[in-house]
C-alpha cells in the first residue's frame, strides 16, 4: 500500500511539473509575441495609419462595380480588449481604417455596412458617421448601404445615418436616438460600512459624481446640459438624414424593422439579397463585385489573435461617460 501511494505522489508531482513547464512556455510565447509585435516593419514606403492597405476576399457577384463589405458588430468603444494571450485589435480603428482604405481606392463605388450594434461611446460613433460620410464626397457616385441583420441602436443608428439606403431584417430592432450617462452612488453604503471619500480638488465641479458623497443637485444640472446638447446633434442629423418632420420619436424608445419602416426611420424590411439587389439598383448596374477586408498574419500575430480567454476589465468600476447606447 506504501509502495501504491509513492506511484500516486510520484505521479502527481510529474502532472504538476508538467502543468509548470507549459505554463512557462505560454507565458515565453506570450512575450515573444508582444516583443515582435510591437517591433516597427521596415521598409514601408508609405503612412500606414494615413494609407492603410488590406488584401481582400472575393464575397459576392460576378459583377466589376466594386464593392466592400465592413461589419460593424458589437459596442462601439475605443480600446483593445486584454486576452491571456495580448489584446483584441481595436473595432473602432479597425472599421475606420478599412473606410479609409475604401476611400482611398477609387475603385470602390459602395460600402455595404452591416450592423448589428447597441451603439456604443459618442465620439468614436460619430467619426464612424463622419467617415462614411467622407467616403461618399470623394467620388459623388458613391453609395453607402447599410443592412441591419439584428440591432442597430443609438450609436449604430447615428453612424448607419450616413448611409444613402437603410435595410433591416424583419426580426431587427432600430431606433433609441439618444444620450445615456450612468454611475452608482455609494454613500448609504459607505456610510454603514465605514467608508468615506478624500479628495483633493481645484474646484467644486471637479469632483463631479464621486460615488461617496452626496449628489449635488447643480452637478446634474450641468451633465444634464452637456446629455443635451448631445442629443441636439443626434436628433439634428437623423431629423435631416431621414427627412423627418418631428423629433416626436426621437425620445430613445426603439422600434421593430416594421414600425421603423412605417416612420421612416429606415428604408426597407429585408434579408442581405435583397439589400445586394437594392445595392445593385441604386448603382444603376446589372451586378456588382462584393470583397471584404482582411490582414494577413504571421504566427505571432496569429497567436496573439487566438480566442484565449478574457481578463476580467471591470467596467462598472470605470468612470461615468456620454453614451449613445441602447442599454435595456
Amino acid at each position: 500500500m506504501a509502495n501504491n501511494g509513492s506511484k500516486v505522489g510520484c505521479w502527481i508531482v510529474i502532472a504538476i511539473l508538467v502543468m509548470m513547464l507549459m505554463a512557462s512556455g505560454l507565458a515565453n510565447i506570450g512575450f515573444m509575441a508582444a516583443l515582435f509585435s510591437g517591433s516597427t516593419v521596415a521598409g514601408n514606403d508609405y503612412p500606414m495609419d494615413e494609407e492603410p492597405s488590406f488584401d481582400e476576399v472575393w464575397s459576392y457577384g460576378y459583377g466589376e462595380t466594386k464593392v466592400v463589405r465592413i461589419n460593424l458588430s458589437g459596442v462601439i468603444m475605443r480600446g483593445r480588449q486584454q486576452r491571456l494571450l495580448g489584446y483584441e485589435p481595436d473595432m473602432v480603428e479597425s472599421i475606420l481604417s478599412q473606410i479609409r482604405c475604401a476611400t482611398l481606392d477609387e475603385y470602390v463605388k459602395a460600402i455595404l455596412l452591416e450592423v448589428d450594434s447597441p451603439g456604443g461611446a459618442v465620439t468614436p460613433s460619430d467619426e464612424i458617421h463622419a467617415a462614411l460620410e467622407q467616403f461618399k464626397r470623394d467620388d459623388e457616385e458613391r453609395v453607402v448601404m447599410v443592412f441591419v441583420r439584428d440591432l442597430g441602436a443609438s450609436g449604430a443608428y447615428y453612424a448607419a445615418m450616413a448611409g444613402d439606403y437603410i435595410m433591416a431584417e424583419p426580426t431587427a430592432i432600430v431606433g433609441s436616438v439618444g444620450v445615456i450617462m450612468q454611475t452608482l452612488n455609494m454613500k448609504g453604503l459607505g456610510d454603514k460600512v465605514g467608508l468615506s471619500s478624500v479628495t483633493i480638488a481645484s474646484g467644486k465641479n471637479k469632483d463631479m459624481l464621486n460615488p461617496f458623497e452626496e449628489v449635488d443637485p447643480q452637478h446634474l444640472a450641468l451633465l444634464q446640459e452637456l446629455v443635451d446638447s448631445m442629443q441636439e446633434r443626434f436628433a439634428s442629423i437623423v431629423e435631416r438624414s431621414r427627412g423627418l418632420e418631428s423629433r416626436e420619436l426621437l425620445d430613445g424608445r426603439v422600434f421593430t424593422a416594421g414600425q421603423a419602416l412605417e416612420n421612416n426611420l429606415i428604408d426597407g424590411v429585408g434579408y442581405m439579397q435583397d439589400a445586394i439587389d437594392k445595392l445593385t439598383f441604386l448603382l444603376d448596374v446589372d451586378d456588382v463585385y462584393i470583397v471584404r477586408y482582411y490582414e494577413p498574419r504571421g504566427f505571432f500575430e496569429t497567436l496573439m489573435a487566438a480566442k484565449t480567454p478574457v481578463i476580467p476589465d471591470f467596467t462598472a468600476m470605470e468612470s461615468p461617460r456620454f453614451l449613445y447606447l441602447w442599454k435595456p
